[in-house]
């Protein structure tokens, strides 16, 4: 199956994404701490091993070799939207308690409803899904 180049495009796109993030979150992990939950076991660690899962989804994604493959890196990707989740929540709270609101709503808001998209993008792209655009076949 020929992939669009929509789809091609914003592969590249979200990977770039994904790698960039990995980065920081290896070499500069004090703002990802910072935003952690209390609840999150070894935080040190768990930034670490999000930086290094942002890194090989991303090479997953944009490898040419196994489509298997790259929809491992989708899945992976969409299961860490969905796991970092908690952390954009209480990076809101955290933000929304100080007097002067951090960063503020026009951050945080776009960042919170972007999230499910970033899941959807992940298996869109990486063909694991092709919802919505799937031909639907004529029942008989």
């Amino acid at each position: 199956m020929k992939r669009s180049r929509i789809r091609t495009t914003l592969m590249w796109v979200l990977a770039a994404f994904y790698a960039f993030a990995g980065i920081v979150h290896l070499t500069a992990p004090q703002p990802f701490l910072r935003i952690m939950p209390d609840w999150v076991p070894s935080p040190g660690l768990v930034v670490l091993l999000t930086g290094v899962a942002e890194l090989l989804g991303a090479i997953a994604l944009v490898q040419p070799f196994d489509a298997r493959l790259r929809k491992a890196g989708g899945w992976g990707l969409a299961l860490y939207a969905v796991c970092v989740f908690p952390a954009n929540i209480n990076h809101f709270a955290m933000d929304m308690a100080k007097p002067d609101h951090g960063i503020g709503l026009g951050y945080h808001v776009p960042r919170i409803f972007a999230q499910p998209l970033l899941v959807w993008l992940a298996l869109w792209v990486s063909s694991a899904i092709e919802w919505p655009w799937r031909a639907h076949s004529a029942r008989g």
